[in-house]
């Protein structure tokens, strides 16, 4: 089974966490773009979705979906989101798709976290995919020599030659070479730093299941 298979199982698999009558949270990337297709099948029994990118949102009403702010809703009751990387306790490296702020907040507000992935992205330790950091533009070259004083490797992500701009106008920074032993600790370090809006390390937001895609079927880790 290919990868695109597996994110298809585990985007069908997620519609169970999906609670009837309520507002779910969604995601942002490849895997969550087959849980919103699999969504449309069921749209009549929700009220909507909250959304963590301008992408997402799109595909979401493409397909009939309404999409609330997030500050109309008090609390959601599931969030289904993909990770880059997740280890065994449920914390996770997020933000490929540079979506990564909007996704802290929609999880913060979400009594559960659902993480569907394939098998490729569980670790033992996280880091090896390289760690996204949204910041703001004017401290990109101080927080680049931070996270060298830790043996850290961050460049600017690029998007045509230009810096890649977020939803919400800044840069995003992705770091090589860490090794993220404490997650829990690493998250509120680096979340202190001036000009940092959001690291990718959702381990205080981390996931409560993971819906994870094998070649033998979706296994489901709690944690």
């Amino acid at each position: 089974m290919n990868q695109d298979e597996l994110k298809t199982q585990v985007g069908q698999a997620a519609l169970q966490f999906v609670v009837p009558g309520e507002i779910v949270g969604v995601g942002t990337g490849s895997t969550v773009n087959k849980f919103i297709d699999a969504l449309a099948s069921m749209k009549d029994q929700i009220k909507g979705a909250v959304s963590s990118s301008e992408a997402s949102t799109a595909r979401l009403k493409a397909l009939g979906i309404a999409v609330f702010d997030s500050n109309e809703v008090a609390e959601l009751a599931v969030y289904i989101d993909g990770a880059d990387e997740i280890n065994a306790l449920g914390h996770m490296v997020k933000g490929g798709g540079a979506a990564l702020t909007r996704e802290k907040i929609v999880a913060a507000q979400s009594k559960m976290f659902v993480c569907i992935a394939d098998e490729s992205k569980l670790v033992s330790v996280l880091g090896t995919f390289p760690l996204p950091v949204e910041v703001i533009p004017m401290a990109s070259t101080r927080i680049m020599s931070q996270f060298a004083k830790m043996g850290g490797q961050a460049q600017i992500r690029l998007k045509d030659g230009k810096p890649w701009v977020t939803d919400n106008g800044q840069h995003i920074l992705d770091v090589k070479g860490l090794q993220i032993q404490d997650p829990v600790a690493f998250e509120s370090q680096v979340s202190q730093w001036p000009g940092v809006i959001t690291v990718g390390v959702f381990a205080h937001q981390k996931a409560q299941v993971c819906l994870l895609g094998t070649s033998e079927g979706v296994k489901t880790l709690k944690f």
